[in-house]
């Protein structure tokens, strides 16, 4: 599997399951890091790709990634310490319920969390264990998600996501009983005629007016629309 190459990094992917992907590309790129966070959580860093995104464009010197799969955590450390930004990058291999647990007893929070979570339920696991434990929602539940970013996210702090379409008023409405609100949404499609696949949510414990964008990715094959190009021309080489 050769190495994905971004315009200041790169991301070697032979020996995990979960690769680089639009998916984790467009949350790196989308979620916001105006407030100047400090301390930035990844939570599932399959590679590390939107831990190295965030790190790129940000000066937080804190950027912590949580990666269960033992395979993905070494890659996640490999292209962390190969990146320009290796002394402010760090993963740990542990379950986010571990993690989140101790990251709360010692009263500590993350500024920014942000998360390509696993998704599909188990009516599609497949015969290969570490793509199931990457993709499949039988590893960690959007309510363990929810739950543990609700006690690790700093009072002001935004918590960030990727999730199916098709899961967004779930996932919404897990986040209401646990005082997260939704602050902005971007829904997308791959082009204007196909359905909107992806859904982005930033969330806050802070209410504001909801931001509602929409944001299609190709014109055509391999013809990418300007709103597309403009979020990720500071990564993809050919952009």
């Amino acid at each position: 599997m050769k190495p994905f190459k971004f315009k200041e990094f790169t991301v070697h992917q032979d020996k995990t399951a979960m690769k680089v992907g639009t998916d984790g590309v467009l949350l790196g790129a989308w979620c916001s890091v105006d407030d100047y966070p400090d301390t930035i959580l990844d939570i599932g860093a399959g590679t590390g790709v939107i831990s190295l995104m965030i790190a790129q464009r940000s000066d937080a010197m804190t950027i912590d990634a949580v990666e269960i799969d033992e395979n993905a955590y070494e890659q996640t450390v490999a292209n962390f310490e190969e990146s320009d930004w290796g002394d402010r990058l760090y993963c740990y291999n542990a379950t986010f319920n571990e993690f989140a647990e101790e990251i709360a007893e010692e009263e500590e929070t993350y500024d920014l969390i942000v998360s390509n979570p696993p998704f599909y339920n188990d009516d599609f696991e497949t015969d290969d264990a570490a793509r199931n434990k990457a993709r499949f929602t039988s590893s960690l539940s959007f309510e363990e998600l929810i739950v543990g970013v609700s006690k690790i996210l700093s009072k002001n702090g935004k918590f960030c996501v990727v999730i199916p379409f098709k899961e967004e008023e779930n996932f919404i409405n897990l986040t209401k009983g646990n005082q997260l609100f939704l602050n902005r949404i971007c829904r997308v499609q791959g082009n204007e005629t196909s359905e909107i696949k992806r859904c982005l949510l930033e969330f806050s414990f802070n209410e504001s007016e909801l931001q509602e964008e929409s944001l299609i990715i190709e014109i055509a094959r391999h013809q990418y629309t300007e709103d597309y190009i403009n979020l990720t021309k500071d990564f993809y080489l050919k952009m």
